[in-house]
């Protein structure tokens, strides 16, 4: 008898929170004013649901929700394998909008490393949100402490044609050639387990910080991050604009002392024929709630607007989104 009435309980509470729930939504949809147009559905392309970008993304539609609804706008965050799938999307129509590294927007719309003679013209700058910093983690009784140190290692660095071996490459440069490294192509959450039972000595990421993989990494077994310095780096930044020096901020984690990197900056974009009407909600609604955003995930916690609007966009501005942030005051 015990047993039924638990059971019962147990549907009880289902029941009062499905009308709890049911009420929540109720609330934030009669609170936003009504929009008598026609609705849009608007798909932001993010990342690997452990990743940064999906809750980064998902983030962003919950605090700009009520601006865009009351202007009949839907924003969704999509699961995606990440930057080049969502810029091919992106060039596709399959997806409205996309979060992508600034390196490889670089290369897609000037028709370099994945898009090597195939420039994606049509790709437009938005906005970008923070800096994404190249995180290498290796089993601590590997013995890998910098990038020199990875010379004859195995290391999972990402499928070909994903962001994480476009920047391999980049690096390689920085490990010596006669001791060939060892590279395989495992999903980041194979990848932990892979460090951890001796398949691979390291592991490439390339993330915003504080990074749940990174936590993950961390937490399954004894590792540790890998500087990345030296002249191999000082030639990318005089290079490349897209990219600057950084710190791995190892305190978020529990660990003292910090770690030398570099990185870009996660942006997002679109399609120059993405419906303008969207994309300057979108664009305002983003910059104009930088506060709440700030507080909305760790990872954006130092966005400045005038940054925003400026910082790591190699692919023009979308002109609606140019026309907002001149109105706003924010470009000159």
């Amino acid at each position: 008898m015990g047993r039924v009435r638990t059971i019962r309980d147990r549907l009880y509470l289902l029941r009062m929170l499905a009308v709890v729930a049911a009420a929540v939504v109720g609330s934030l949809l009669r609170s936003a004013p009504a929009y008598s147009g026609t609705e849009t559905f608007v798909s932001i392309g993010s990342g690997e649901i452990d990743g940064v970008y999906y809750p980064v993304t998902k983030a962003i539609c919950g605090a700009i929700f009520h601006e865009l609804r009351a202007q009949g706008i839907w924003c969704s965050p999509e699961t995606t394998p990440g930057s080049v799938y969502n810029i091919d999307r992106v060039q596709t129509g399959e997806l409205e909008f996309g979060i992508v590294q600034s390196d490889l927007q670089s290369d897609a719309y000037e028709g370099s490393g994945r898009w090597q003679g195939q420039p994606v013209s049509e790709l437009r700058s938005v906005l970008s949100l923070y800096p994404e910093l190249v995180t290498i983690m290796a089993r601590k009784d590997a013995n890998v402490r910098e990038l020199t140190d990875l010379a004859g290692k195995r290391v999972n660095a990402g499928g070909e044609g994903t962001g994480t071996r476009a920047t391999w490459h980049a690096l390689a440069a920085g490990v010596d050639r006669n001791r060939p490294t060892q590279l395989t192509e495992l999903r980041p959450d194979e990848s932990i387990a892979a460090l951890c039972d001796g398949s691979i000595d390291a592991e490439l990421f390339i993330v915003g910080h504080p990074s749940g993989l990174v936590a993950k990494q961390l937490a399954a077994c004894p590792s540790n991050f890998v500087a990345i310095d030296g002249p191999v780096i000082d030639k990318l930044i005089d290079e490349h604009r897209f990219y600057a020096r950084g710190q791995i901020p190892s305190d978020l984690y529990g660990i003292t002392g910090r770690i030398q990197s570099f990185g870009s900056r996660a942006t997002l974009v679109t399609s120059a024929s993405a419906n303008p009407r969207v994309v300057a909600a979108i664009a305002r609604a983003i910059v104009t709630h930088v506060a709440e955003l700030r507080a909305a995930h760790p990872a954006l916690s130092k966005l400045r607007a005038d940054e925003m609007v400026t910082q790591s966009l190699t692919a023009p501005l979308h002109p609606a989104a140019a026309k907002v942030y001149e109105d706003l005051g924010l470009l000159k």
